[in-house]
């Protein structure tokens, strides 16, 4: 645990309030949080920035063709088992803005295993 967490830990301890925590399977899970001091001396946390990974760093399982109608969400759930999953569709396909996944029919998206696990043709 980072320095910045521990402090962070202790000043929302005194108030009774818990530091954020997210679940293993959120795209902010593996976020660092860390704290800034403000001119008037309080401590304010913060999530740093998350930055979309390069699509090659997922392996690939599938590929989708969007058809009329297709929810992100919704493709999350049949692939992923969860639609909180979504996100991983973006990541893998190098989205800012996620429906822009789906605005096109015929696209093809790419169904990976997350980030960092590596893929049966992965050596």
């Amino acid at each position: 645990m980072n320095e910045a967490l521990k402090q962070l830990e202790a000043v929302l301890a005194q108030t009774g309030n818990a530091p954020p925590r997210f679940p293993a399977s959120s795209r902010y899970a593996q976020t660092p949080v860390t704290t800034i001091v403000g001119a008037d001396g309080r401590m304010v946390a913060y999530l740093r920035r998350r930055f979309v990974p390069p699509p090659g760093r997922f392996a690939l399982l599938a590929e989708h063709a969007v058809v009329q109608g297709d929810r992100l969400d919704n493709l999350a759930a049949v692939h992923f088992g969860d639609p909180l999953l979504f996100w991983r569709l973006c990541d893998a396909n190098g989205a800012l803005r996620p429906e822009s996944l789906v605005e096109t029919v015929g696209r093809r998206l790419r169904i990976t295993l997350p980030e960092g696990v590596p893929g049966a043709d992965d050596g």
